[in-house]
C-alpha cells in the first residue's frame, strides 16, 4: 500500500515505547503486519467487523512472522461496550471513518476514550472535508462514489469529528497533511 510508509513515519515517534496498540478496522491486515514487524516492543491487536477481513489479516500475520502481531479479533466499532479488548495504550484507525456509518465513528471515539490512559494516542488516517480549506476535486469525486455505494458513507467534516472526539475527552493535537489529499489526525486522551 502506497500510504504504509508515510503513515508509519507519523506513527512511530508518537506511539508508546511498549504496550498494546489496538487497530480498529484493520482491513486486509497489511498495515498491521508491516507496523508490528517494525515495532517489536509493541503488541499489535488488529480487528475488523468483517470475517473475510479477519482471514486476510491472519494470512498477513502468518506471512510477516512478526511476534508482536496478535491474532485478529472481530470488533464492531459502533458497539464499544462489546469490544473484545480492555485497556490499551494506543488506538489506530486507518481509512474507516469515511467508509462506515457515522455510528462507527461515534463508537470509535467512545471506545477509545474508555480504553486509553490519560495521554493515550488515538490516530486516524483518511480524507476529510474542512471548513475554509478547498477540497481537492479527487476527494469530492471519492465522496460522491462512496455515497453512491452506501448513503451512510462519505467524507466527514473534520470539525464534526473533532467535536465528537472532544465530547469523549479526546483532544486533537496534530493535523498532518499526507500524500493523496489525506490527513493524519493525532488525538490524545485528557
Amino acid at each position: 500500500m502506497r500510504n504504509r510508509d508515510p503513515i508509519f513515519a507519523v506513527l512511530q515517534p508518537r506511539l508508546p515505547q511498549s504496550g498494546l496498540v489496538l487497530e480498529v478496522a484493520a482491513g486486509t491486515g497489511e498495515h498491521a503486519a508491516s507496523f508490528a514487524g517494525r515495532l517489536p516492543n509493541l503488541a499489535w491487536q488488529p480487528t475488523d467487523p468483517d470475517p473475510e477481513a479477519l482471514t486476510s489479516i491472519a494470512g498477513w500475520r502468518d506471512a510477516a512472522g512478526a511476534p508482536g502481531m496478535l491474532a485478529p479479533l472481530l470488533l464492531d466499532a459502533s458497539d464499544p461496550e462489546h469490544w473484545p479488548v480492555g485497556a490499551v495504550d494506543a488506538v489506530v484507525c486507518i481509512n474507516m471513518v469515511h467508509i462506515s456509518p457515522w455510528a462507527a465513528t461515534e463508537g470509535l471515539m467512545k471506545g477509545a476514550s474508555s480504553r486509553l490512559p490519560a495521554g493515550g494516542l488515538l490516530y486516524l488516517y483518511g480524507p476529510y472535508l474542512e471548513d475554509g480549506i478547498l477540497t481537492a476535486p479527487s476527494n469530492l469525486d471519492f465522496d460522491a462514489s462512496l455515497k453512491g455505494r452506501n448513503p451512510a458513507w462519505g467524507l466527514r467534516r473534520l470539525e464534526a469529528v473533532r467535536s465528537l472526539a472532544d465530547d469523549q475527552g479526546l483532544d486533537l493535537r496534530e493535523r498532518i497533511a499526507m500524500p493523496a489529499n489525506n490527513l493524519s489526525l493525532v488525538f490524545r486522551r485528557r
